[in-house]
């Protein structure tokens, strides 16, 4: 584990910051002018890339006053390298350069953040095996809780990119067709059984046009998000026979605004748990690929108090990102810059630990009860999610901010 490094940012010195100088995200951040620019965030605050490559202080091509990170991805790794030291150099305690740097630097507080690069394509894996195991019990019974593939391979579907945006962004309770254990008909209304999944989502950084192997692969990952998949169960339940999710997850996934290198998370890298059954040769990990990240989800109703409702951590994955986008490669796939790989739910072996309100309801069969007094079995409208993530260094710690959004009322 590497020590906190120091900058002249006082704030990005303290324990309880989420961009400590070891972290440098990057994102797209609103300026007073009004224009998108990219940034990175230290401390409390966000240096403004686009300007330090205006005046000169930075050269990489112009993909810095871009309004997205995609250009900048395309450059390749070598040049990933070179703005995170050049931008540790400039923010580095006593590298003498503060009194250059430091105009550019922007108060984080009340800047409106955008989203960090145009989503190419989006897939979502079902690779959480604690996740698989709650919700094929529920339905299928424990005997047959996990699929006969499930073990060999990484399970995924292409979601819609457009439906992707950014914390902050608000949710609107989806319409569909609904069907009850005892109708002979589907109806169609707002689903009553709205939930969230708390994911990693993983950026592709480099595109690739045929098989990759999972060390290419993970080579190839830029950066990690928070992620919530938010998910109508009731939709899904009628619609997912014989093909999988459709509209059920169409509604919306909200990532958070701050792009976590690879880079910063390599202190942090941790196993995939042992193998129930061997998987095949192109599927195994030449060395560590996950992840230790700390990860919570809060609930808080409309003009209440949050709860926390939900801790657990990424190493709990059984599939890796790495292991997910070889896979995915394997049919002769395009991938491009700008994929987006969520991870599946992310769930523990205790009630505490699920990542959804399916799990942690059991179905609706067991509401959870918030600080308020009130319950929940799923999401009701007016309620704010809040997912929230890091990785424990010593004496610091490697943040995401937070991914959030709120649902509002069904329209019509």
């Amino acid at each position: 584990m590497t020590d906190l490094i120091r900058s002249w940012v006082d704030s990005a010195n303290s324990s309880e910051t989420d961009f400590p100088l070891n972290n440098l995200p990057y994102g797209v951040f609103v300026a007073a002018d009004g224009t998108p620019r990219c940034g990175t965030a230290i401390g409390d605050f966000v240096l403004d890339l686009a300007a330090l490559e205006k005046a000169a202080l930075l050269d990489f091509g112009g993909t810095l006053g871009r309004a997205g990170w995609n250009a900048f991805m395309a450059l390749g790794s070598a040049e990933w390298m070179r703005l995170r030291q050049s931008l540790t150099e400039m923010l580095l305690e006593g590298a003498g350069t503060q009194a250059v740097v430091e105009p550019y630097l922007v108060p984080r507080e009340g800047l409106r953040l955008l989203m960090p690069f145009d989503v190419s394509e989006y897939t979502d894996f079902y690779a959480g095996k604690h996740h698989a195991m709650n919700v094929g019990t529920m339905f299928r019974g424990p005997e047959n809780a996990l699929p006969p593939n499930w073990l060999h391979l990484p399970i995924g579907y292409n979601g819609r990119a457009s439906s992707v945006v950014v914390s902050g962004t608000d949710v609107i309770r989806p319409h569909g067709q609904l069907k009850g254990p005892n109708d002979d008909a589907p109806r169609f209304g707002p689903s009553q059984r709205f939930d969230i999944e708390l994911e990693m989502g993983a950026i592709v950084g480099q595109p690739s046009t045929g098989p990759i192997s999972v060390a290419e692969a993970f080579d190839n990952i830029f950066g990690y998000v928070l992620l919530n998949d938010w998910s109508a169960r009731d939709i899904q339940a009628w619609e997912y026979q014989p093909l999988g999710p459709f509209q059920a997850k169409a509604t919306a996934t909200t990532i958070s605004p701050w792009i976590v290198t690879a880079a910063a998370m390599e202190p942090f890298r941790t196993t995939t748990p042992a193998r129930e059954k061997p998987l095949l040769d192109y599927l195994v990990e030449p060395g560590p690929m996950l992840y230790d990240i700390a990860l919570e989800v809060g609930l808080a109703p409309a003009g209440g108090t949050e709860t926390i409702i939900s801790r657990t951590n990424y190493k709990e994955m059984y599939y890796s990102s790495a292991q997910q986008l070889a896979h995915h490669t394997t049919s002769g796939c395009p991938m491009r810059v700008g994929d987006l790989l969520g991870s599946g739910t992310i769930s523990g072996p205790e009630r505490g630990n699920r990542g959804s309100l399916l799990e942690l309801s059991w179905g609706g069969k067991e509401p959870l009860t918030l600080a308020g007094g009130e319950t929940r079995s799923f999401i009701e409208d007016g309620d704010t999610l809040t997912l929230r993530g890091h990785a424990q260094g010593d004496g610091y710690r490697v943040g995401f901010g937070e991914c959030k959004g709120t649902l509002l009322p069904a329209r019509g």
